[in-house]
């Protein structure tokens, strides 16, 4: 009798499996939120540690978790500073081919980034250049070089002005230095959200932004890293990792070119991974299972249509020549 029901229980389970399959692309703004939500709490608990997350489908919150603690950024909040440059750019005060000049002591020569492998300095770079590497490989010697022209006090009054008190840097001993700061998953959530409807920065800052946080150099170890070459231009994102901490936040874009899903996910805790930075971190390891799924659940749904169209560039790697 108990071999019985054991077989009728996984038989019983086949109608409630079709569902979830069917359910993994749903057609409607809320079922897609529902959907993301159960992706979302599934994976965050298998990783374990503290997530605080905010996550918006269609307009509509579909996470909410701790969104409102100010919680290190990291390199997320790298985003932010290249909002605050392309907004002196907006004003006429700045211009992406400035130049700058990179002497070999202001070059991070343990961090992230290409920057301190060339072995090539003093050298010169443009802004454009400097938010390249900021924004795609993250390197750390950018964080120095954006000081030099947008200092961190300007970066704070900037982001407090445009609506983001609790997104700041820390600012250092010499004025042009800066440590990344903080910020709480809403107010980066919210950030993306202005970007992406054009309110934040001008219609060319917003596209240079998008294109670099979108392209395939960007980050692909967390949310993008089981996706095809086409899905990973479907969405812009950013992650940061230090100590304990791992964070990404991104937005995602439906077929149209159209921003459709938001997310800004900070976790921390488990410090027998704060040595691994790579995709082994069980919170990567989490972000990567939930990235294609979020992006299934948003396939038939429409994204924001009062937002401008932003299609990715077609991707066709070269061979020289």
């Amino acid at each position: 009798m108990g071999t019985a029901v054991a077989a009728g229980s996984v038989l019983g389970s086949a109608p409630a499996s079709a569902q979830d399959v069917e359910e993994a692309s749903p057609a409607r703004p809320d079922r897609a939120r529902a959907r993301v939500k159960r992706v979302y709490d599934d994976k965050a608990a298998e990783a374990g540690g503290t997530w605080n997350a905010h996550i918006s489908v269609a307009d509509g919150v579909a996470v909410d978790q701790g969104s409102d603690e100010v919680v290190e950024a990291y390199s997320v909040n790298k985003v932010a500073v290249a909002v605050t440059v392309l907004d002196k750019i907006d004003r006429g005060l700045l211009t992406l081919t400035e130049q700058v000049e990179v002497p070999a002591d202001i070059v991070i020569k343990d961090g992230d980034g290409i920057i301190a492998l060339d072995g090539a300095y003093p050298s010169v770079f443009t802004v454009g250049h400097i938010l390249a590497l900021f924004l795609t490989v993250s390197d750390d010697t950018c964080v120095r070089l954006v000081g030099l022209v947008c200092p961190p006090a300007e970066i704070n009054e900037t982001l407090k002005a445009k609506g983001f008190p609790k997104t700041q840097v820390i600012p250092v001993a010499n004025p042009k230095r800066y440590f990344l700061g903080k910020t709480t998953a809403r107010e980066t959530h919210d950030l993306l959200q202005s970007l992406v409807k054009g309110t934040l920065l001008s219609q060319a800052s917003t596209d240079y932004l998008l294109g670099l946080l979108r392209s395939q150099v960007a980050f692909t170890d967390g949310i993008r890293r089981v996706m095809s070459s086409a899905d990973r231009a479907r969405v812009a994102t950013k992650a940061g990792w230090l100590n304990d901490g791992r964070n990404e936040a991104g937005v995602m874009f439906d077929n149209a070119g159209k921003p459709v899903l938001t997310y800004a996910l900070f976790a921390r805790g488990l410090p027998e991974h704060a040595a691994d930075f790579g995709g082994t971190h069980p919170f990567v390891g989490a972000r990567s299972e939930m990235g294609p799924k979020f992006l299934r659940a948003v396939d038939k749904i429409s994204g924001d249509t009062s937002a401008r169209t932003l299609r990715a560039q077609a991707y066709q790697p070269s061979n020289g020549g």
